[in-house]
């Protein structure tokens, strides 16, 4: 099992509306990220937009993959992009990159 934990910076003066949008994930978003091999997957924001994102897999580039492949996918991706800072074109899940595990107690 891999533990995936990644950062991303939500827009400051979107923070409480990106709040109220997590609150009400698509039940379709969460089907799909459960069928994918999302595992155990947190989502912390804080008060600045600093996103913290947090979750287990078998394989992280097969459940990206495969997540990028559904369609509820693409239309949420094109949902949150505006959330976001730098991304450089990208949809917000091309601009996780996993950070590096220095330490874990079991």
């Amino acid at each position: 099992m891999q533990r995936v934990c990644f950062l991303l910076k939500v827009r400051a003066e979107r923070v409480e509306e990106y709040r109220a949008r997590h609150a009400e994930v698509w039940q379709e978003m969460r089907d799909a990220l459960t069928a994918t091999g999302w595992r155990n997957y947190s989502l912390f924001l804080r008060d600045d937009g600093l996103l913290v994102g947090y979750l287990e897999t078998d394989d992280f580039g097969k459940a990206k993959a495969a997540m990028e492949a559904t369609e509820v996918n693409a239309r949420w991706q094109a949902e949150m992009a505006g959330f976001f800072e730098e991304l450089d074109g990208r949809r917000p899940d091309e601009a996780m990159r996993p950070l590096t595990e220095v330490f874990h107690l079991a």
